[in-house]
């Protein structure tokens, strides 16, 4: 993670400092298991919490002594010694640095899901403003690029409103798959240390007992949590591209707001670029990048192997920190989004009402013209219009095969588009619950 990407709160669950306060909570919750079991005295457990709750842990140091002993939770243990004195030799009876280590790991995933959780309901929000006042603005559906039939701008935010409604849905699932404890010993079979142990530390983490591990819990939790990152980054970066393509000059129907002082282009002083667009669509395929190796994560050597850690301690940061950032930008993009309804409407009629094609194709056949000789009637006098060449009201009723079968006022009541909207109020019921 980089600080031009980064926001403090999601940040600081990342912080050594963080990991360290982390890693005595669950040695310190194990200790008082172990007390009531009677395992270690009760004392001991309780000097362990007097000694070093409120401890600032001297980062420096524990650097210090993982260069000697080329071990992260030995190098933290060694350090909780010096700060607790005889009775740290009951810290950690039982227990694997993995027991710690991917308890705190989840401890971190679940409270970031919880801060991405909150950005997403802030994404909705915006969504849901501007769906409703763009409600029945109208503008032009297109396929493939290339202009189709009518919908209405709310439409296409109710349609991101839904996605990003999944999203969150997935996330929440997400967070519930991987906060998870495990504090089973090197294998996972509780050898050398009760169950109850286990119980206890996953309910003061707020977590749940991982139902069986070998040394580690199962990676597959973890998969599916980046791969849900994933899924939420392509949604960022479908709008973004959304946002993009109507912002170019040839469309212009929406715009990133520009504020006052804002310089787009280094050489041509007119330039208002999507440049936020652009940075949301980089940020997603880098949160994305971290879903392949989660994956391959999974598949470790027997009971474990370590090739799964180098990974998740650049992923787990760096994913759940950019997608912050980018969910954040992306609300407040929506929020100020700048939108066009005069543009959207110029575009609407630039082909000359040929977006009402399928109505009278399918008036035609309504009215005794099979579907093939419809279909033909309708192309031959739409691709002139196609060209620039004439009006397609006028070309249709022209046509003597389509005037067997509609009058002058049946063909102009083809071209009503407000038709076309007839049904966006039991859309927005089916997405807001409201219309």
């Amino acid at each position: 993670m980089i600080p031009r990407y980064t926001r403090p709160e999601m940040a600081s669950i990342w912080e050594p400092q963080t990991r360290f306060k982390i890693w005595f909570e669950i040695e310190a919750h194990a200790a008082d298991a172990q007390a009531e079991l009677g395992v270690i005295p009760k004392e001991a457990a309780k000097t362990v919490w007097a000694k070093a709750r409120n401890v600032t842990f001297d980062v420096a140091r524990i650097d210090e002594i993982e260069r000697e002993t080329k071990h992260d939770v030995i190098a933290f243990l060694t350090h909780l010694a010096e700060i607790v004195g005889p009775e740290a030799r009951f810290v950690h009876q039982g227990m694997t640095s993995s027991d710690v280590l991917d308890t705190c790991l989840n401890v971190q995933l679940t409270r970031a899901a919880d801060i991405l959780i909150a950005d997403l309901d802030k994404v909705l929000a915006a969504l849901k403003k501007r769906a409703f006042e763009h409600k029945m603005t109208p503008t032009i559906g297109r396929s493939h690029g290339i202009h189709a039939e009518p919908v209405t701008f709310g439409l296409k935010l109710a349609y991101a409103y839904a996605e990003f409604s999944r999203a969150r849905a997935r996330l929440v699932a997400a967070r519930k798959e991987v906060a998870t404890c495990a504090i089973s010993g090197a294998v996972g079979t509780f050898a050398q240390i009760d169950p109850r142990v286990e119980e206890h530390v996953a309910k003061a983490m707020g977590l749940e007992p991982e139902p069986i591990s070998t040394q580690v819990i199962p990676r597959d939790r973890h998969a599916m949590y980046f791969a849900t990152l994933g899924v939420i980054a392509s949604s960022v970066e479908r709008l973004s591209i959304e946002i993009r393509h109507l912002q170019r000059t040839e469309v212009l129907e929406a715009e990133e707001f520009f504020s006052e002082g804002q310089k787009g282009s280094s050489a041509m002083p007119h330039k208002r670029n999507p440049v936020l667009s652009e940075n949301l669509t980089g940020l997603s395929r880098m949160v994305r990048a971290y879903v392949t190796p989660a994956m391959e994560n999974v598949a470790l050597w027997h009971e474990r192997d370590i090739s799964h850690s180098s990974a998740e301690r650049m992923m787990g940061p760096d994913a759940t920190v950019t997608l912050d950032f980018a969910l954040m930008r992306l609300a407040g993009l929506i929020e100020k989004l700048l939108i066009y309804p005069a543009n959207m409407q110029k575009n609407l009629d630039r082909l000359g009402g040929l977006v009402h094609s399928q109505r009278l194709l399918i008036a035609l056949t309504q009215k005794g013209a099979s579907r093939e000789d419809a279909y033909k009637y309708v192309q031959r006098n739409a691709m002139p219009v196609w060209r620039g060449e004439g009006d397609f009201q006028t070309l249709l009723k022209k046509d003597p095969d389509v005037k067997k079968h509609l009058s002058d006022a049946e063909i102009e009541e083809q071209f009503d588009l407000g038709y076309h909207f007839k049904h966006v109020d039991t859309i927005f019921k089916r997405v807001f619950g409201e219309s």
